[in-house]
């Protein structure tokens, strides 16, 4: 049965609402399309939350809540009425919340699509190991990848026919090196081709790489390896010479060539969530809270002489702009002109300085501020700390907010990409990246299914639009 208002008309096509008075609403009469878009436009206070939320909405619900049972209405929440006439026409209501419920600077777009996730899970299982000083790559060596590599050898240089297998031993602190000796005789290893202060290269083998002896050579390369605590060195030798250059080999994540050893990755040195893998400095951040030098000298017009250094102007600390104009003179660096047209060295000096103020030189600008943070317990030094403190990215991590080994491990053809490379594409760019990469052998069928989840979410992400954002992008800043 059809309903009418005060004034004849009905809600039929429309929402009828009369003497709306809810919040700052004064007695506002309106009629609203049904099966329409209506967009409700004014300045900030003029009440359009009140007749879209606390209005419309609101009536909608509690008519809406009103149809169920007393027993289903009492786990459901209930809205008040709103101050208005009438409303005619409306039906059962939805609304979107405006607030973004995102409040930390850790979440990312990446996090929050859970992509994060399964890329630490790739990274962990299918990325490779480069060493981070002669930046080749690192691999777990096996007595038969070592053969095979020793074989690669003799078929590139057919004037070597042997090889010398040998292992390091260090002397221990409470044995002198006569002992270890006698005591590596008595295990039947006599030779030692090399020797350094605290270690022995000790003769495993000599042996002939043929066929027939593929596994003599492999059981020694395994002896040596356990006596060797994982390491050993293959030496060619040709046939009336000496031992050529030694190769190093290692059977965990150690470079052979540097000497440097690296634990297995797992998923959480992957995640800046986790105090595995967050960067020390920033804690997972990826921004530190320092001293911004664009605050620190607002005005590059301006001269040294003319107070360059706005901390410097306050009368509690023209001390210091004195000591600058007198250890600049000295220095012979130039205070009459501009700021801007000063080198990047006379820049450099200026705020690092040469030392502390005790030995009797230019302290710097950066330890003015040190100085000022030993008494930040006082609030107006707090105060003065604030006007020229800003964010700026990481110096430890590069914005990457992971500890720097995290960055040694990559995936991808040729030298591939890190994890921090992959969150700075653009989702397009990303989809394009995981599409045609493929995983080499022997990565298991887990690897597989994490990749497909990937390719998935960020096909998904470009279909509805989103390929312009990056993976890195702060949640809060959408």
């Amino acid at each position: 049965m059809k309903r009418s208002l005060k004034n004849g008309t009905s809600g039929k096509n429309r929402i009828i609402v009369r003497g709306a008075r809810q919040n700052n609403l004064k007695n506002i009469s309106i009629d609203i399309p049904l099966n329409a878009m209506t967009v409700i436009t004014g300045v900030s206070g003029s009440g359009k939350s009140s007749l879209a939320f606390d209005t419309l909405y609101a009536e909608g619900q509690r008519r809406y809540v009103a149809t169920f049972s007393s027993y289903a209405r009492q786990f459901l929440d209930r809205m008040d009425r709103p101050r208005v006439d009438a409303i005619n026409g409306i039906p059962p209501a939805v609304a979107i919340d405006q607030t973004n419920p995102v409040r930390t600077s850790r979440s990312t777009v990446g996090t929050m699509t859970e992509i994060a996730d399964h890329l630490k899970l790739l990274f962990s299982r299918a990325a490779t190991l480069y060493c981070r000083e002669c930046g080749k790559k690192v691999e777990e060596d096996t007595p038969e990848s070592i053969y095979r590599n020793a074989v690669l050898l003799r078929d590139r240089d057919a004037a070597f026919n042997e090889i010398l297998i040998a292992f390091p031993v260090t002397i221990p602190h409470n044995f002198s090196r006569e002992e270890l000796l006698g005591h590596l005789a008595a295990g039947g290893y006599t030779r030692i081709i090399g020797e350094s202060d605290n270690r022995l290269d000790v003769v495993q083998d000599r042996v002939r790489l043929t066929p027939e002896n593929r596994s003599r050579v492999i059981e020694n390369l395994e002896a040596a390896l356990k006596h060797g605590g994982g390491r050993l060195a293959i030496l060619p030798v040709a046939a009336g010479t000496a031992p050529r250059k030694r190769i190093s080999f290692s059977s965990g994540f150690h470079c052979a060539a540097c000497d440097i050893h690296y634990g297995k990755a797992t998923a959480n040195h992957f995640s800046f969530n986790s105090p595995l893998g967050a960067c020390e400095r920033c804690r997972g951040f990826g921004r530190v809270i320092g001293i911004d030098e664009g605050l620190v000298v607002p005005d590059g017009s301006t001269s040294l002489r003319d107070g360059a250094i706005k901390p410097f102007r306050s009368p509690s600390y023209r001390e210091c702009q004195d000591d600058l104009m007198r250890f600049a003179r000295r220095r012979g660096i130039r205070t009459d002109v501009p700021w801007n047209t000063l080198t990047e060295d006379e820049r450099r000096w200026v705020f690092s300085g040469e030392g502390s103020w005790e030995e009797g030189v230019w302290y710097g600008v950066n330890r003015f501020f040190d100085w000022l943070e030993s008494r930040s317990y006082r609030m107006h030094v707090r105060v003065q700390l604030s006007r020229y403190r800003a964010y700026r990215r990481c110096p430890a991590c590069g914005g990457s907010r992971l500890k720097p080994d995290a960055q040694l491990w990559r995936i991808g053809r040729g030298r591939g990409r890190t994890i921090h490379d992959v969150m700075l594409l653009p989702i397009d760019e990303a989809c394009a990246f995981f599409s045609s990469l493929r995983l080499p052998p022997p990565f298991d069928e887990a690897a597989e299914i994490v990749l497909g989840e990937i390719r998935t979410r960020l096909r998904y992400l470009s279909e509805i639009g989103l390929g312009y954002l990056t993976l890195d992008r702060q949640s809060r800043t959408l």
